[in-house]
């Protein structure tokens, strides 16, 4: 057995067909139950989550899936809730190689929406029954910005009868910054890793200050310290991405202590640096929508009690990506009711779904999807992280 896995490993060249050969010997040596057995146990070890994001058959997906539902059922229930998402800006002053809002990107048409749309849209939020809100943007730092998000943030908690969770993922700021915002009335707050590959990090971004792994860490630690409830997230699927890395950042979403998850498959832009490199190079569809599954019936399973994220990404390689999410453990989605001509210029990637959907027509949709797999939207609810109030609590 040892000499027929070392002969295999040095002619197979791709590195996931390589690691199918690694998990069918590991599943023959362990009998053929490796993955019941390993989701018998209460706590995993890294050898446990890397064998089951080797998962190459449908039989034990299904197992896999089936245990991170369950998970979901105890801590999460069989609620899906709502966050009403309003793209605000798509200014960018990062230069990231995978983004379609790229700084250097000439062809985007930029927007900034004033307050009163944001409110507008806050109110349809709230009509609609979400109780949740994010606001999501690309990333600027200067002070009429900053001003600006205060005030429309505080002008959003102070409207009449209005009590709404709201999330901002506006990029990383300075400590001031988020409490600034946070005192305003924002709750929640997402800043994705994108890796924890260090070598990655560095290929999908530029090397210099303004793409700083280290300065991405420093203000996850500062958004937890203000008292913010805590997401981030990776891109699955990367070119030169192993296992191993998912792996690895679940591993991070542990240590940091992570309250929420944003996470979603790798789908390249044309209009950047990367879209054009790996154009043609790219894993399937169908694999990376796998992948990206499994990341999240594994987070489920390691972190239990966290939100987790159906992303509008997976629709991209799957017309009912969201609702296989929620089947493998998410529990949060992010219906967009951003001005649909502004939400036509904030293109993060190729094949971006809802461009021009009617937002209540896409509520309908979504919650007869959800109802046909056996879930209810909490409406009116926040649907808040309960691992936050655990870690408050702790600290």
């Amino acid at each position: 057995m040892y000499r027929y896995y070392h002969v295999c490993n040095y002619f197979v060249k791709n590195f996931f067909l390589k690691n199918v050969i690694i998990y069918m010997l590991l599943n023959f040596i362990l009998g053929g139950n490796m993955i019941e057995k390993i989701l018998e146990k209460e706590v995993l070890t890294k050898e446990d989550l890397l064998k089951l994001m080797l998962i190459d058959n449908q039989e034990d997906l299904n197992i896999l899936f089936k245990k991170a539902y369950e998970i979901k059922l105890k801590y999460r229930s069989n609620k899906v809730f709502y966050r009403g998402l309003i793209e605000c800006s798509n200014v960018c002053i990062k230069n990231c190689k995978y983004c379609g809002i790229r700084s250097e990107n000439k062809k985007v048409e930029r927007f900034t929406l004033i307050k009163e749309d944001i409110l507008e849209s806050a109110k349809i939020i709230y009509d609609s029954g979400y109780a949740s809100m994010a606001i999501q943007a690309g990333e600027r730092n200067d002070k009429g910005y900053t001003d600006f998000i205060e005030d429309t943030v505080y002008s959003i908690e102070n409207m009449s009868k209005l009590d709404m969770g709201i999330t901002l993922s506006l990029g990383e700021q300075t400590y001031e910054t988020y409490k600034r915002w946070f005192d305003a009335g924002a709750t929640r707050y997402l800043l994705r890793i994108e890796t924890t590959n260090k070598d990655l990090f560095t290929r999908i971004h530029y090397n210099d200050e303004l793409h700083s792994y280290e300065k991405r860490i420093k203000a996850l630690k500062d958004l937890k310290k203000i008292g913010y409830q805590v997401g981030t997230g990776v891109m699955i699927g990367l070119p030169g991405q192993r296992e191993e890395d998912l792996v690895n950042d679940i591993l991070f979403f542990k240590e940091m202590d992570i309250d929420m998850i944003g996470m979603g498959p790798y789908i390249l832009h044309e209009d950047t640096p990367m879209g054009i490199e790996f154009k043609d190079k790219l894993l399937s569809n169908k694999k990376r929508l796998e992948l990206s599954l499994k990341m999240i019936a594994i987070c489920r399973i390691y972190l239990q009690d966290i939100n987790i994220a159906a992303t509008t990404a997976l629709q991209v390689l799957d017309e009912l990506g969201r609702e296989q999410g929620i089947k493998a453990g998410a529990n949060i989605i992010m219906p967009n009711v951003t001005k649909k001509d502004a939400r036509e210029n904030y293109n993060l990637y190729n094949g971006k779904p809802g461009l021009k959907d009617n937002s209540n027509d896409v509520k309908k949709s979504l919650d007869e999807n959800l109802k046909n797999i056996g879930e209810e939207v909490g409406y009116f609810q926040k649907g808040d992280s309960p691992h936050y109030f655990k870690r408050f609590k702790k600290n």
